[in-house]
């Protein structure tokens, strides 16, 4: 264990990592001096935490992987994959409207890319979470079944069983529904799902961008109908968009759901390379401003002139404490009781130690009371 070795609000212990320490030479300096020695790196396991109330324990941190196959080629997916299981992450998250911006033409590559990377490995040492699109009739269209995507039984089926194949493996371990159609009965995704859990194909379900009524909804029928139930749900949170504490917090404390958040890091806003206006060449929010449409219209709601003064006061915060706001952020998203595991994501291999620092990092109160009080004097900057 190490303690005490940086500033007196951060608190810094180990993590797990199975491979050699290049992965994290470019973390910031301050940080290098506190790590532990390689073997104790390796000594030490990373945290875990159940998933709802299913019997299913993850990482603390998920690798997302939304971006490989567009922003990451084959060869850097697979590297980014490599380091993160060997940083004791045992957790990864894909879905079969990947890569993003969603396209006909590549939609499933991402699950092929993470298929023939499992191939590699013990299947038993990794937790796969993948996901099905929601109805294509609303303001995302899914990129699958010639984009006649809904939550009914046939759609469901196509799509886990397209998954399995993609994936190479008989079996997903956290299969979620992409986004909710409220119009739509939930007994009908629900008994699907649930069919799919009583042959085996999928070992629990779990939810994507849903609201305090539709999870609370769902976790209605399937008490009712003695259906599975949600046991996660993943949605957006982040420094920059904290509306998840309002009610959907509340609802899984209650109920005993686990968030896996996405885009802790505001979808790379609170990396900072967006600061002072900066549209960097082959950012993602830089390219869905070229592109336009829903895609731009994302990417305002994500960088503006609010997000990126929040994004500034929060970066303060973490100099002050002697990190990096991408560490900081991490941690913060992890530094919750609903939470079980943090969906993360790099186009990069050398983007990966500032989030690793933060795997076993935990913020002091002081810390927190400092971002507590730029989220209160900039309101919900995502909107």
């Amino acid at each position: 264990m190490v303690a005490n070795t940086a500033p007196n609000d951060l608190r810094i212990r180990t993590f797990n990592v199975r491979g050699n320490m290049s992965a994290f030479t470019r973390a910031p300096l301050r940080l290098l001096a506190a790590l532990p020695s390689l073997k104790d790196i390796q000594d030490t396991p990373m945290q875990t935490h159940r998933l709802g109330k299913s019997p299913i324990v993850v990482s603390k941190i998920c690798m997302g992987t939304m971006t490989f196959g567009a922003q990451a080629d084959e060869k850097m997916s697979h590297r980014i994959l490599d380091m993160s299981l060997d940083a004791g992450i045992n957790f990864f998250d894909t879905a079969e409207n990947y890569p993003v911006p969603p396209k006909e033409a590549w939609a499933g590559t991402t699950e092929e890319i993470v298929g023939r990377w499992m191939k590699t490995k013990r299947r038993d040492e990794l937790l796969i979470a993948t996901k099905v699109c929601g109805p294509s009739h609303g303001w995302l269209k899914g990129s699958q079944r010639a984009g006649m995507t809904a939550l009914d039984r046939h759609n469901i089926v196509s799509a886990v069983e397209a998954s399995l194949r993609r994936l190479g493996t008989d079996y997903i371990d956290l299969y979620q529904t992409h986004w909710p159609d409220h119009g739509a009965r939930y007994e009908d995704a629900l008994r699907a799902m649930d069919d799919l859990v009583e042959g085996g194909k999928v070992r629990i379900i779990g939810c994507s961008n849903e609201t305090s009524w539709g999870l609370m909804k769902s976790l209605s029928v399937s008490e009712r109908e003695g259906l599975a139930r949600y046991e996660t749900i993943q949605n957006n949170f982040s420094l920059n968009n904290r509306r998840f504490e309002d009610e959907l917090a509340q609802v899984c404390r209650q109920e005993g759901v686990s968030l896996i958040p996405y885009s802790p890091l505001a979808g790379g806003v609170l990396s900072g390379k967006y600061n002072g206006g900066a549209q960097p060449d082959g950012a993602r929010f830089s390219n869905y401003l070229r592109i336009g449409g829903r895609q731009a219209t994302m990417a305002k709601r994500f960088v503006n002139d609010r997000s990126l003064l929040a994004t500034e006061r929060f970066g303060a915060i973490a100099q002050e404490a002697g990190m990096s706001l991408v560490t900081m952020a991490t941690a913060w998203s992890m530094q919750h009781d609903f939470v079980a595991s943090t969906i993360v994501g790099a186009t990069r291999g050398d983007q990966l130690a500032e989030i690793f620092a933060a795997s076993d990092l935990v913020l002091s109160d002081e810390v927190m009371k400092k971002i507590n009080a730029v989220s209160k004097e900039i309101l919900y900057p995502m909107g």
